[in-house]
Parts: structure tokens; sequence; C-alpha cells
């Protein structure tokens, strides 16, 4: 057995062929340089000149395991590194990174805070498998970065999994002493790797003192599965707009071993400023500076002036009054990574929607930037901020607060995972919903319509009921959302009468006649809404280039026939409920009626799904075979109330019923 594991040992220590080298400075080194990395004509490596990014790497391939699966080797390796500003100590940025990569060069790299590492795009990614060590003289928020001049262990992401001030333990119980990494002197860094202990140290000391015997940072974790076979190790370093130049003055590596010290007396010496650059500095560059401070300070002042009198009143009497959480512009921008088109869940007449993740308690949110286009944003703003931002309701979709800034208008809402309900009912959805679950949809939404009617200190009429209108959370339970069109008044009171704004085929006549909202103009929504569900149709669909089918009267035309069920989704198949099938388009048809009155409350609409209470026999309520219901899908428009996009120019036509129940699906 004890052979057995000499021999393994042995191969492993042959497998890693004990790569080392040493480099005392770089006139002779054969190193891979990219971006603006160059040698000076004194041997440092110079990995930024003044602004840009630079890549330096050793130009071979290092074995770092025997294959894909094995345990990763022990490695060591120390370097000598400064970084300095043109324009004084103090000043430079970003920083320096000792990298194992799987390539070199590091193509795609972004700089400033990326360090030539990693880009927007790639950070994070487990694929990357790239072990770093950042020497990081900038604060990057977005990274979770400690404070502006901090050392970071980087596994395939700038988040660093351990990080600490710059310092060093000095020995003889001396203490921490803090480092200044922008200072523009020469200090030593040690990078070591038990591959056996799976832990990794890295130490910081200036180049006048040993090697501490406590390194700054300490952590375990197993490399194996993060480097490839064979890896490439080197340098990556990025420049700000601060004229900051990155050197490395030595470095020495190797595998399964103790790298070689650095002979410092060797070390190439760092660049100084010359006299004739300081004199022209303080004799040119002071006066115009100063002049130019002077200017800047009189922009500032006017500006700020012109802004506060400008957002004076910003914080206005509605906001007092009705006020949930305000979030900071910043935490929401970093919440959608700027806004970016990715995040984007979807956009509308009133603004677009993105995805966020809130950086402080990684909770996953919803934020609706209303457009700058729209003449009535500040008003839909208004309505939702004083209509939802009060109202609590399991079926409603939660305001979690707001933000204005600079006139940007933005909603902060609970993330709904599952989207809206029209993408699994129409245009042959992937994925669709069974009959339980559209019939616990239907009476979450009918249940948040009576609470907006009847249970909240006020009325508000929604105006906006329909499948588009409703999310669904990560059970599918049903949250009526878009409070942008909704009116409140108080209960016993009459509404007052507004423009006419809604959905075609969503619109009660009265509606469109007189423009009035009210809670009966919500109950013809939601009866649009109930065939709409159970048919996967939408209340007006196009077949053909002048010829609307209207899915009130495809439904009432099976129910004449005493077919009703003819008329449900052919995605249900035969896995439904045939008496709440049955009751649902019943109960559509009966919400669709043209006369107001003769619709029910969403009290009743409530009990009638629960089975409080039957539904009355249509028949008695003016539906018969012979006589018909008069529906209301054209009744009352006008040419202004007909102006919206999609079919709304065109002229009604109808079809055979055969046609109706045969497409359109």
């Amino acid at each position: 057995m004890f052979f057995k594991l000499v021999i393994v040992i042995l191969v492993s220590l042959a497998a890693a062929e004990d790569l080392n080298f040493t480099y005392n400075g770089f006139l002779s080194a054969n190193l891979s340089l990219d971006g603006v990395a160059q040698f000076t004509s004194n041997g440092l490596l110079k990995l930024t000149n003044d602004t840009g990014l630079g890549h330096a790497f050793y130009p071979n391939p290092v074995t770092f395991k025997n294959s894909s699966n094995a345990i990763a080797f022990s490695f060591s390796t120390t370097f000598v590194f400064a970084i300095r500003s043109r324009l004084g100590p103090f000043l430079g940025g970003d920083g320096i990174a000792f990298v194992i990569a799987p390539t070199r060069g590091l193509p795609g790299g972004f700089q400033n805070q990326y360090l030539g590492v990693f880009n927007e795009t790639n950070n994070g990614n487990a694929t990357n498998h790239i072990f770093a060590v950042e020497l990081d003289a900038v604060q990057n928020p977005e990274f979770g970065d400690i404070n502006n001049n901090h050392v970071g262990i980087d596994i395939n992401d700038l988040h660093s999994v351990n990080s600490s001030p710059a310092g060093y333990h000095a020995l003889n119980n001396g203490g921490f002493r803090n480092l200044t990494l922008n200072s523009g002197q020469p200090m030593q860094v040690w990078v070591e790797y038990d591959g056996i202990q799976k832990q990794i140290n890295v130490t910081l000391g200036p180049i006048n003192v040993d090697k501490p015997h406590t390194p700054l940072l300490s952590l375990k974790n197993d490399l194996s599965t993060v480097l490839h076979t064979t890896m490439y190790v080197g340098f990556s370093s990025a420049a700000s707009a601060l004229v900051t130049s990155h050197y490395v003055l030595g470095w020495s590596f190797e595998m399964n071993g103790q790298a070689p010290e650095l002979v410092l007396s060797q070390l190439p010496k760092l660049p100084r400023i010359g006299r004739k650059k300081i004199s022209n500095f303080l004799t040119v560059g002071v006066p115009v500076m100063s002049v130019s401070l002077v200017l800047l300070a009189i922009s500032s002042l006017i500006y700020a002036i012109r802004r506060k009198k400008k957002f004076a009143e910003l914080l206005e009497d509605w906001e007092l009054e009705y006020r949930p959480q305000r979030f900071k512009y910043k935490e929401l921008y970093i919440a959608t990574k700027g806004f970016r088109e990715k995040e984007l869940l979807g956009s509308g007449g009133f603004g677009k929607v993105y995805k966020g993740i809130l950086p402080s308690s990684k909770t996953e949110i919803a934020v609706k930037r209303v457009s700058h286009e729209s003449r009535q944003g500040m008003k839909e703003f208004v309505a939702e901020i004083i209509s939802i931002g009060r109202l609590r309701h399991r079926n409603l979709v939660p305001l979690l607060g707001y933000c204005r800034r600079k006139g940007e208008l933005l909603l902060v809402y609970d993330y709904m995972p599952n989207g809206s309900l029209d993408k699994y009912l129409y245009d042959q959805p992937v994925v669709t919903l069974n009959w339980r679950q559209r019939f616990i949809v239907i009476k979450g939404v009918a249940s948040g319509c009576f609470y907006l009617h009847e249970e909240w200190e006020q009325v508000v009429v929604h105006r906006d009921v329909k499948a588009s209108n409703i999310l669904l959370d990560s059970e599918f339970n049903a949250r009526l959302g878009d409070f942008g069109l909704a009116r409140l008044y108080d209960h016993g009171k009459d509404p007052k009468t507004t423009r006419i704004v809604g959905t075609l085929g969503y619109l009660a006549p009265e509606n469109a006649r007189l423009g009035r909202a009210t809670t009966h103009t919500d109950v013809f929504s939601f009866g649009a809404f109930l065939l709409e569900v159970a048919c996967g149709r939408r209340p007006i669909q196009t077949q053909g280039q002048y010829l609307d089918v209207v899915l009130v009267d495809l439904v009432f035309s099976c129910w004449k026939r005493s077919n009703i069920l003819e008329a449900i989704d052919l995605n249900l198949g035969s896995e439904f409920v045939a008496e709440e099938v049955e009751l649902v388009l019943k109960l559509g048809l009966l919400c669709s009626h043209s006369e107001p009155s003769a619709r029910p409350s969403m009290r009743q609409v409530v009990h009638y799904l629960e089975g409080d209470i039957p539904l009355p026999e249509l028949s008695s309520l003016g539906l018969s075979s012979g006589g018909g219901l008069k529906f209301a899908h054209r009744e009352g428009f006008d040419d202004s109330a007909m102006s919206y996009p999609s079919s709304m120019g065109k002229e009604m036509s109808y079809v055979p019923e055969s046609a109706l129940l045969s497409g359109g699906r």
C-alpha cells in the first residue's frame, strides 16, 4: 500500500512537470502581451499606459491536474507590483489582478471596474473557470466591494469570495498595519494553494519587510472544479480616467513547491516624474486648474440653484397622504442592471416593465417605468400610487413602492414569475392551464374585483380587467394588476364622466356613450374575461381581412342550440368539470348584458362561482332561442371611441356558426 501511495505521488509530481520560473525584471522575458501592456527599456512590465487595459501571461500552458476529474496540484507564486498615477500618490485606479485562466489574453474583458478580466455578460458565470486575486483601488458597490483599497479572492466572479482591506500583520505581534495600494510604492504579494488541504493563502507586505507569517486572506476552497487540466497564468489590469500605470517589477512561480525568492536588489526601478514636468505643472497646470475649478464651482452653483427651483415641489401633497415605501433611483438602476433590454418583461401604452433584484434583500421585483412620451404620465402615476398603494388583497399585485427622479416615474411591484395570463390562452401556447387552474384564476380575479368594488373604503373601478392584466405568481394564483386607468369615488356617490379608455371587446356600451366608468362596466369587462378564459379566445378575434369573430356571439349561438360546451377551449380536452364550465360560460353571457342593471354585482358573481346561490335561468333574463339577448360588443361606439388599434377600424362581419367553432384557436 505504501509503495502504491508513493507511485501516485510521483506520477502526480511528474504530471505537473515541476514547472517553475523566476523573473527578476523582464528584460529578457518571453511573455504573451496584449492590450496596452509593454516592457519598458529598463525591464519593467507595464500593464497599462495611463489608460486602457493590458494582459501579460506566461506563454505556455501550465498543467494543474492529471485529468479533468483529478485533484488540482499545489502551486505558489510571488510578485512585486506598483500602481502609480501621473496626478500623484493615492489618485490611481482601478487595480491589478493575478489570474489563472483557460486562455491567454482574456478576450472580452472590460476595463475600469472589470479589471480586464470579465465583462457585464460573463461576470459570475461558472463556465469562466477563472481564479484571480484582485488588488483593487476602487470601490464598486455592484460587486459588493468592502472599500476602495482592498485585496480579494475571485472565483469566476468579481464578487470576491473573501476580501480584506489592504495591509499586513507585522512580525513579533506588531499588529495589523494598513497599506495603500495606489500609493505609488512597490509591494510584494504571495499567493499559495495547498492542493491536499484545499487551502488558499494570500499575503501582502511592503517590499522592505520579510514575508509576514500570518496571511492577509485565508480560504478553504477546492480549486479542482475551477481549474482545467491545463491553464495559463499571468496578470490583468485596467486603468480609469486618472492616467494610471500598473507595473509588475518581478515574478516567480512554482508547481508543487514554494515559489523562488525574488532578488529585490535586481528589480528594475520605477520611473520618476521629472522636474521639468513638475515645474510645468506648477507654472501652467496649477493656474489653469484653479481657473477651471472656479468656473466649475460657479457652474455647479448655477446648476444647483436651477435644480432646486425646478424640483422644489418634488414631494407633493398626495405623496404625503398616500406614499408607500420610496426607493432610491440608484437602487432600482442596479436592480435592473441599468434597465437593460435583456431585463425587459413587457411594454404597453403606459410604459415598460423590467425585472430586477434588489441588491440589499435579493428580492425579485418588477419595475414599471412610465413612458416619457406619455402626456398623461404623471396623472397615471398618481392614479396608481393613490389607488393601489393602500390596497391589500391576496388577488391584487402588491405595490412595494415608487421612485421619482428627473421627471422619471417608476413603480415597484412584487415580481410575478409566471407572467400574464394571456400567454397561456392564445396563439397555440407552449404551456396551457388545465380547467382546475383556470377556475381558481377566475375565482381569484372575482374576489379581487369584489374587494375593489365593495370591501375597500372607496369604490375602485379598475376600467381594464382583461387576461393580459392578470398576473400569475409562482403557484399560478391570479393577481389583478395595472391600475393606470383606475378611478375612485365614495360609496353611494355617482362617478364622474371621463374620457373613454379601455380595450375594445371589454368596453361596456354605456361607457362608450356616456364616458362614465362604474362597477357595472367592470362587470362587463369581467364577463368578457370569463369567456376568454373558458374558450381560449380573445373577445374580438380577426379571421381574414374584414371578418371579426365576436366571442360573446359565438357562446350565445352555442347556448341557443343547447350545446354551450361546444364553445370551450379545445386545449382542455376532456379534462374539465362540465358543470363548472357551463356555469362560467353562462355567467359570462349574463355579465355581458347590454343593460347595466341586468348584470350581476361582483358580490353576486363571487356567490355564483362558490356555489352559494344558483345562477338564474338565462331565459328569465331575456335570453331565449327565439328572442336572444342584445349583447354590447359594438353598441354605443362612435367614431372617437373606435379610434383604437388592431381591428377597431374595420366593419363588423359575421360568419356561420360552424366556421366560428372550427378556427381561430
